[in-house]
């Protein structure tokens, strides 16, 4: 039977249609009826329908015929952003084969290259695709000439689909029989790699695998060899596409099972699953995901610092690239550090936290490391704009870099040069491509490169220009700490590490940002940015006035002037006591992230 079965997935970069693609493939090979189809039918999150991208890999199940034999073919559907290449590169572990799919009318782009390089790196079997053929402005031709010179294979070779009208999607299924191994497989040990896993309130934690070896059936005694617990499988089966049990799964199969286990941190992605009766050793895993920003995430109230946690334990079983801890400040209170692979992965796991779990919550601004040598010679790492050193208490400040590649119509050049300016960027080698792109390298701080770096590029290019990059350690950096009140009180949360040289713009704009943002008072609210000890920007918005006297319908003037004298009397005593406090809603945090 394992000579039947096809393990492959989808990679490309973002909006070049892995996802539509993926729906063509389950309904030409009736996984779902036509009735039951609806657009990106593996994205089961409402965040991934809403942005029209995949964030979560998804594992399906389809069957097919060829040359009248009958085949299964395992898909496991990956992100395409470059926030999320480590769930990219744990789809790529548990297959033999990848459909490397290339947008006719964007061609090659950054992304496609460092998600190319995984695949090549573990000897998997790539299968060039060019899609969206249907395109009014197609450039079919150009690109496979273009991709077939990335590969090194023959223009006949790179197939052509639409996804949204099925063409050439048949003919693709047929090549991946054709061309991808069979699974490899190791008959003597029982052994299945971890690539995700879920949870369900009533089933505990649900183990995603590939089964490389052995048959792991239902009643089984079985064990997570790293997280060294052993338990009784409660189900296993199958994705086709909602959860389908199966008596067993055997070598080569990648399904599911069902632990029971409703305790976090037992099962993790990249542990070895074996029988605990033929207990095997572990296979070879998954490097721990490197987070790369990280913010700090409060409950509104105190109150809630219980369930912030454990809305976070659950969050973790189904995103195993968040990491957090416990951590507390004198103004805030408690709340947990929380580290990102980026600021998409930020912005997506604080709405799920909102929208999941109804937490109302207060989260900082996001900052990279810093390595922070004090006068005394002692180093310290530190995550939180509120632990950075006041000007001059310390000796040295290093932050992390990264060296971007970025990919572009040669008529975008001299904006992007601008923008890489603006963000201090180290410009280095810049080459012309055979198909007539421009292919920028350049060192750059991680810093800058999370400042809306992406966004801007993808604007300055309208949306033509790609991005990839990677870490490359730490230099010397020219770093100040932005502090901003409000309503002349510290907040702790909207501090932030900028560059030296922009610290006066930076604190213009977060004043005008909240001025725009944050909602008028009944009194007087000053907003402030701080930085070198002395205010760098204020704005104040003026008192909200409520209308005392709507509920008089008549009479005297004097009944009027009554009221009004009372409420000016109120907002006196109010300012003697002080300036009052202001709330800030979700909203306001989630919208300042954004625009960070």
């Amino acid at each position: 039977m394992v000579k039947n079965i096809r393990n492959f997935s989808i990679i490309a970069h973002i909006d070049h249609g892995k996802s539509t693609l993926a729906d063509r493939m389950l309904e030409i090979t009736g996984t779902i009826q036509a009735r039951e189809m609806k657009d990106q039918f593996l994205d089961r999150m409402d965040l991934e329908r809403e942005r029209g991208i995949t964030i979560k890999m998804q594992p399906v199940r389809m069957a097919w015929k060829h040359k009248n034999e009958d085949y299964i073919l395992n898909l496991i559907d990956t992100p395409g952003h470059v926030d999320f290449a480590y769930e990219v590169s744990r789809a790529l572990t548990a297959v033999e084969g990848v459909v490397l799919l290339v947008d006719s009318t964007q061609g090659v782009e950054a992304q496609t290259l460092s998600v190319l390089s995984i695949a090549k790196s573990l000897n998997l079997k790539i299968i060039p695709v060019v899609s969206k053929i249907d395109a009014p402005h197609a450039r079919v031709d150009d690109i496979v000439s273009e991709i077939a010179l990335l590969i090194g294979c023959e223009e006949e070779d790179v197939q052509k689909v639409s996804g949204k009208t099925g063409e050439g999607v048949a003919e693709l299924l047929n090549k991946i029989v054709e061309i991808v191994p069979e699974p490899t497989t190791n008959d003597n040990k029982a052994q299945a790699l971890i690539f995700d896993f879920g949870y369900s309130d009533h089933r505990g934690v649900i183990i995603y695998m590939r089964v490389f070896g052995g048959t792991f059936g239902k009643g089984d005694a079985m064990r997570l060899v790293a997280g060294n617990a052993d338990f009784t499988a409660l189900e296993v089966g199958i994705m086709a596409p909602q959860e389908s049990p199966r008596e067993a799964l055997t070598a080569g199969e990648i399904g599911y099972v069902v632990t029971g286990i409703k305790k976090p941190g037992v099962a993790s992605v990249g542990d070895t699953l074996t029988l605990a009766r033929h207990a095997a050793p572990a296979l070879a895993g998954y490097q721990a995901p490197t987070p790369v920003i990280w913010a700090s995430v409060y409950p509104e109230s105190q109150d809630d610092l219980a369930e912030l946690r454990q809305a976070l334990e659950r969050l973790r079983l189904t995103d195993s690239s968040l990491s957090y801890e416990e951590e507390a400040s004198g103004v805030m209170g408690k709340g947990f550090r929380c580290g990102f692979l980026g600021m998409l992965h930020l912005e997506i796991v604080v709405e799920r936290l909102h929208r999941e779990f109804d937490m109302e919550l207060v989260v900082t601004m996001p900052t990279t490391v810093y390595e922070i040598t004090h006068l005394n010679g002692e180093v310290e790492e530190i995550y939180a704009p509120s632990r950075f050193p006041d000007d001059g208490q310390s000796k040295l400040v290093r932050e992390m870099w990264t060296r971007v590649s970025i990919m572009t119509p040669p008529e975008y050049v001299g904006g992007i040069s601008q923008l890489m300016y603006e963000h201090e960027a180290a410009v280095g080698d810049t080459e012309t491509l055979p198909d007539g792109k421009v292919r920028m390298s350049a060192d750059m701080p991680l810093r800058e490169l999370m400042r809306g770096f992406f966004d801007r590029l993808k604007s300055i290019s309208s949306g033509y220009a790609s991005l990839g990059y990677e870490m490359i350690g730490m230099r010397e950096a020219d770093v100040t700490r932005l502090d901003v009140l409000i309503a002349e009180e510290l907040n702790p949360a909207f501090a932030r590490i900028v560059s030296s040289r922009r610290v006066g713009h930076d604190a213009e704009a977060i004043v005008e940002k909240l001025a725009d943002i944050l909602p008028r008072q009944l009194f007087d609210l000053k907003i402030q940015a701080k930085a070198h000890g002395k205010i760098l920007s204020s704005r104040k918005l003026s008192a909200m006035r409520k209308d005392v006297t709507a509920k008089l319908y008549g009479g005297d003037v004097s009944r009027k002037n009554k009221l009004l004298d009372k409420q000016k009397k109120g907002k006196k005593k109010m300012l003697a006591r002080g300036v009052g406090s202001v709330e800030i809603s979700h909203d306001v945090f989630l919208k300042i992230i954004r625009e960070a």
